[in-house]
């Protein structure tokens, strides 16, 4: 059912909508933010994210009450300070977990 919407970008402005508004992330130099966005009765979801030859494995986990949340970064079981990831072109794969609580 796309029809001729598919010729005319659009499909990629979906995509930039889903992936940096929805669920939050945007690229910012060598770094990843994350700033999630679920709606109401999400549970959470997962992304893998490729940086160069590095895979990353998101998993948001969202907030039971979502108007009080606050954000919970762990990168490979260590926990990060802020919303943003430091991206490294290890060629290994890389376990993200933000919690939204």
């Amino acid at each position: 059912r796309g029809g001729w919407t598919w010729y005319t970008g659009s499909a990629g402005w979906l995509y930039r909508l889903i992936i940096e508004t929805l669920l939050g992330l945007e690229v910012r130099g060598e770094k990843l933010r994350l700033t999630p966005r679920l709606p109401p009765g999400w549970p959470g979801c997962e992304i893998t994210y490729r940086h160069r030859e590095t895979i990353y494995r998101i998993k948001v986990v969202a907030a039971a009450k979502p108007a009080t949340s606050t954000m919970t970064l762990t990168l490979d079981g260590n926990v990060i300070s802020g919303s943003e990831i430091p991206l490294r072109d290890d060629r290994k794969e890389h376990r993200v977990l933000c919690q939204l609580t």
